[in-house]
């Protein structure tokens, strides 16, 4: 799972939707109360911005003509991100645009 934090109207098709695949994981592995600390430790996903972050995409998904049926539910995200205390993962923006240029 990954989050690359890029804006998501440089992403190309396959990223856009690979991140937002991975979002959506990501919700799974928390309702399963699954241990996500290795992908905390590498600075690959953010809990606390998941919500936030599969709105933008759905946004350019939508701009860009993609059908989009899988809405998340804010509460739970919220809820669920509460675990992993008031301060999010710092993800390398930069780092991540590096690895995909």
């Amino acid at each position: 799972m990954r989050m690359w934090m890029l804006p998501p109207e440089t992403m190309c098709r396959k990223h856009l939707l690979g991140e937002h695949v991975e979002l959506h994981m990501l919700l799974g592995s928390l309702r399963r109360g699954k241990n996500i600390d290795g992908f905390l430790a590498g600075k690959l996903v953010d809990p606390r911005r998941m919500f936030r972050r599969h709105k933008e995409l759905v946004l350019e998904m939508e701009r860009r003509g993609y059908r989009h049926a899988s809405p998340l539910d804010e509460a739970e995200c919220e809820t669920l991100a509460r675990r992993y205390g008031r301060t999010g993962t710092e993800i390398d923006a930069e780092a991540n645009a590096a690895e995909l240029a």
